[in-house]
């Protein structure tokens, strides 16, 4: 007797609110990687331009801060870019731990530079101080929407 062939199964189709969340995940995080790449890419190549330049916008964020020091410069550079690779590669692939992991390093180097930034104001005008911190926020934020979105497209109730 031959056994019967079993037809084929189709995966089940994603749901339109899983697909929403992992757009909105994707977005989040090549927000973070042009953000990571950006200022990774600035400062790895032009370390004293980053210095006196920054934010680009007529006025320096970092040289009243401290004195110039091209090591620490570049390697807060090479560190965007490493986090600007790793939200790329997470928003490529778009697998939960990678996208998570992503989205957590994210929050992890923000906390601490957002908190050094607010109680270390007194070299800035306040529009500056509060500009900063304003400005800085925004990255866990966003880091915070990629993991509820990536969470919620794997939730089984989506």
């Amino acid at each position: 007797m031959t056994p019967t062939p079993t037809p084929p199964t189709t995966p089940p189709a994603t749901p339109p609110a899983a697909i929403r969340s992992l757009t909105v995940a994707r977005i989040g995080l090549i927000v973070l990687a042009v953000q990571g790449l950006g200022l990774g890419l600035w400062s790895t190549i032009s370390p004293r331009g980053f210095y006196d330049d920054f934010p680009a916008l007529g006025t320096s964020w970092i040289s009243p801060d401290g004195p110039y020091n091209e090591h620490l410069v570049r390697d807060y550079g090479a560190l965007n870019l490493a986090l600007g690779v790793l939200a790329l590669c997470a928003a490529i692939w778009l697998t939960r731990a990678l996208v998570a992991s992503a989205a957590i390093a994210w929050i992890v180097y923000s906390i601490p530079h957002i908190a050094y930034h607010v109680l270390n104001g007194e070299s800035y005008d306040t529009s500056d101080h509060v500009a900063i911190v304003a400005s800085l926020a925004f990255t866990p934020i966003v880091a915070i929407v990629v993991l509820v979105a990536s969470a919620r497209a794997e939730s089984p109730a989506t």
